[in-house]
């Protein structure tokens, strides 16, 4: 099963959920895009790093660097190996000099890991056959400057969050028209929605 490299394109807020981030990555050598929907602390660790900034004291990700290097431990890959009901799973190939072992981890921080040690995220076809969506942007989109969640959106109280939109029932949506949902989700950068849809139009072709 050959690997795809994709690139980390970029982290905006979730049309439809507060506290929600919708992080995309990219095959490198095509227009595939793969929307993954994060908790708030995982973009905040995830945009820091893509925007080059060092906070006042080492984030957990930071820290895990900081420990592994100290011992001669390096990340040599990062590899998003298996979607399942709308969940993608991960892993991290590391290595001391001697062996080398796997460890299962959360895309979310296998992402912010790799991004820190500086190592390639691959995938498989099949996932991005299954989870890609073909979207063009244009030149200063959102997702050319991350966004970085605050303390204060991270933790807002449930009183001042956003109200979640409302889709259709998508278990009772005809296929014609969740594709048309699908398109017009896509048009308006609503990755999160997007997902959705996409996740159960994957459901549908079992």
């Amino acid at each position: 099963m050959g690997k795809i490299k994709l690139n980390v394109l970029g982290i905006s807020y979730s049309q439809t959920q507060s506290g929600a981030y919708a992080l995309v990555l990219s095959e490198e050598e095509g227009n595939r895009r793969i929307p993954i929907i994060v908790g708030g602390f995982e973009a905040q660790a995830i945009a820091i790093e893509l925007e080059g900034l060092a906070p006042p004291r080492p984030l957990t990700h930071d820290l895990f660097k900081n420990f592994a290097q100290s011992y001669g431990i390096r990340i040599i890959e990062v590899n998003i190996h298996k979607l399942e009901d709308g969940v993608f799973f991960a892993s991290i190939l590391c290595d001391n000099g001697d062996i080398q072992i796997t460890l299962d981890a959360r895309t979310s921080d296998a992402i912010a890991l790799a991004l820190r040690f500086k190592c390639p995220i691959y995938t498989t076809n099949d996932i991005v056959e299954k989870a890609g969506i073909v979207l063009d942007f244009e030149k200063g989109s959102d997702l050319e400057s991350p966004v970085i969640p605050k303390e204060e959106e991270i933790e807002a109280p449930p009183e001042k969050r956003k109200k979640r939109s409302i889709l259709p029932d998508l278990s009772e949506t005809p296929m014609d028209e969740l594709r048309s949902l699908l398109a017009d989700a896509v048009s308006k950068e609503d990755y999160e929605g997007a997902s959705e849809i996409r996740d159960e139009i994957n459901r549908r072709a079992k």
